[in-house]
């Protein structure tokens, strides 16, 4: 009997072409219509959207400007008040380690909007938030699994590090309660962290693509529409994963195709457990480790009440340098293993496009989102 974790590379490659018996012009011209019909209605979604979500970030940040341009000026009258100059504008800097309560709120705020444009294209669309990622079975189960696995990956990259002497342990930073105080505060920020990057680019990105491609799937291969058009999605959400690290200073070319790997790592978690929470749970807890609990660089940055302070002996290529373990080739064979993993997990559905459960009117979330009437 065939391996369930097989079925991913055994079915696309028979869909790659048309069906054996051809199909009559009839059913071909109705295949045609739906897919021309759901890239519509996905296009449309997608304009709306990212329309939405431009608006309101581009609305916090003029407020954010405006606020700290009127402290600014504040600062200045109160200055010249008191006879006394005004003091300079402090540049941060870029190398200096990554304040933990700012990146909480960043990250935080960014959560919030992305949450909160989902539930406007919930509304729109006639369905539940949490078929974009946030439903699916066994969540807690989902998430700390992931959790457990993204520790296990970073010890075991950690370790072989260790035992090459690729990384030296310094000092220790934290003692007593700091830890448990840095430690709990810097497990909020990486999980906001994996919440915005998994729900950015596989949440409801993902799901409106491979909704609006289903349909060019059904042209291939009727059977398995639904892969085709996810995978094809896929494509397109890595890219623009990729695209975003790729203005990230810390990322060298090595960084870039682990970047690559961790994407596709993160959407066939999204695929075997059909939900976002293993790659949440995974995602925080491998940044969580690697710049708290071992103090090393996360794509070359640091972060601020790390646990150790440690630097990086040796070959960059074997070592990853001021990047971090991430930039070593060392951490190739890691992601492979969690990616073999995911193979051996328990496969869960994902969430259907129109079901009773989250669509007001079966089989017609399209209709309803035009306002066009079902036709017999």
């Amino acid at each position: 009997m065939q391996h369930p974790s097989l079925s991913l590379f055994t079915t696309i490659p028979r869909s790659i072409g048309l069906m054996h018996r051809s199909p009559s012009p009839d059913r071909l011209l109705k295949r045609l219509c739906s897919c021309r019909r759901r890239r519509r209605t996905a296009g449309w979604s997608l304009l709306i959207y990212i329309a939405i979500l431009a608006s309101i970030v581009a609305g916090v940040n003029g407020t954010h400007a405006y606020f700290k341009a009127r402290a600014r000026q504040a600062e200045v009258a109160a200055a010249q008040a008191a006879g006394k100059p005004a003091l300079p504008v402090v540049k941060r800097d870029e190398n200096a380690p990554m304040v933990v309560r700012e990146a909480i709120a960043e990250e935080g705020i960014s959560f919030a909007v992305l949450l909160l444009v989902s539930l406007l294209m919930a509304a729109i669309e006639r369905r539940r938030f949490t078929a974009y990622g946030l439903g699916g079975t066994r969540i807690f189960s989902r998430f700390f699994t992931g959790m457990l696995w993204g520790l296990v990956a970073m010890a075991l990259l950690m370790g072989t590090l260790r035992v090459l002497h690729l990384v030296s342990f310094d000092a220790q930073l934290d003692h007593g309660w700091s830890i448990a105080g840095w430690g709990g505060a810097q497990l909020l920020g990486f999980l906001c962290v994996g919440l915005v990057e998994e729900y950015l680019f596989r949440g409801y990105l993902q799901f409106t693509l491979a909704r609006g491609l289903e349909g060019l799937g059904k042209l291939i291969n009727p059977a398995h529409a639904r892969a085709i058009g996810f995978w094809i999605a896929t494509v397109i959400t890595s890219g623009l994963f990729f695209a975003a690290h790729i203005s990230n200073g810390g990322e060298d070319w090595l960084g870039l195709v682990l970047v690559f790997l961790g994407g596709l790592l993160f959407v066939l978690a999204l695929w075997r457990t059909g939900s976002l929470w293993w790659g949440i749970g995974f995602h925080m807890a491998w940044d969580w480790s690697q710049s708290f609990l071992y103090g090393v660089p996360d794509s070359g940055a640091l972060v601020q009440g790390r646990m150790f302070a440690t630097h990086a002996v040796g070959n960059p290529l074997l070592s990853g340098g001021t990047v971090g373990p991430e930039g070593s080739v060392l951490c190739v064979p890691v992601i492979l293993l969690a990616i073999a993993v995911l193979f051996r997990t328990r496969k869960s559905p994902l969430p259907p496009f129109e079901t009773k459960g989250q669509v007001a009117m079966p089989h017609d979330a399209d209709a309803a989102f035009f306002g066009e009437k079902r036709r017999g």
